[in-house]
């Protein structure tokens, strides 16, 4: 907890508020939204944000929903107010890093400038957004990862947040530049070598493997996959049982 002696009731009431106006929506998963706003709070608390700004990133998402204008200002104040309105308009490029110290130590009672918690909020929300990235269309998967790569991760790691920056660049990784089929068949022959006693896992390994590197379509790459994962437990049961036989003679 980077705020240990923090007055979590702000958070409660942050919580209470997006659970009203949020109920009935859903994601593109079918998970209630209320979990996205959950989720982006937790990963702005572990960037060590005081109670004002998770209570900000509990509701970040508060204009999208029947909320009536004015109501967070009277509830929670102008400050958070505001700060949930810049969280939506700023353009992170104009945001000077010589604004953002996130890579400095700093006593809890040191609060955020605006643009650290402007950033830190941006950054949760796009994590959790590539971290749940699957249920959105191919087309916007794509381009979503190629800016969070080009943009969003680098800002990340230049304003000291490096576990962010990290995970961001991963997830992009993954969605631009998925696992070939063949890889993913390579590794999955590999790992059924471990079902066959010790000595004969390298000679099957290989032989696996170089009738796979043979084959010249995703699809007989499957079927040989799913042909051999079929096959293993018989193929283990057999070599164990004449390697015990060998033992007795």
């Amino acid at each position: 907890m980077h705020h240990p002696d923090a007055d979590t009731s702000l958070i409660r009431r942050a919580h209470h508020e997006a659970a009203i106006w949020h109920a009935g929506q859903t994601r593109r998963s079918g998970d209630p939204f209320l979990t996205h706003c959950i989720a982006v709070a937790v990963i702005v608390a572990d960037i060590g944000m005081p109670p004002p700004v998770i209570c900000a990133a509990l509701l970040h998402d508060i204009d999208d929903s029947p909320c009536p204008p004015g109501r967070v200002t009277e509830r929670f104040g102008k400050e958070i107010a505001e700060l949930i309105s810049a969280v939506r308009t700023a353009r992170l490029s104009a945001i000077p890093l010589s604004a953002l110290h996130f890579h400095t130590a700093r006593p809890p009672t040191l609060q955020p400038t605006r643009e650290e918690a402007v950033l830190a909020i941006r950054l949760a929300d796009r994590l959790h957004n590539m971290r749940t990235i699957a249920f959105v269309t191919p087309t916007r998967r794509y381009r979503v990862a190629r800016e969070t790569l080009e943009v969003i991760a680098p800002l990340a790691r230049a304003a000291g947040l490096t576990d962010v920056s990290r995970e961001l660049h991963d997830l992009s990784c993954s969605v631009i530049q998925p696992p070939s089929t063949a890889a993913v068949a390579t590794r999955a022959l590999t790992v059924l070598t471990l079902l066959l006693p010790p000595p004969t896992r390298a000679r099957w390994r290989e032989e696996w493997h170089a009738e796979l590197g043979a084959l010249p379509t995703c699809r007989t790459r499957a079927r040989f996959t799913l042909r051999v994962l079929l096959s293993t437990p018989k193929l283990a049961w057999t070599l164990r049982r004449t390697a015990l036989r060998e033992r007795r003679w």
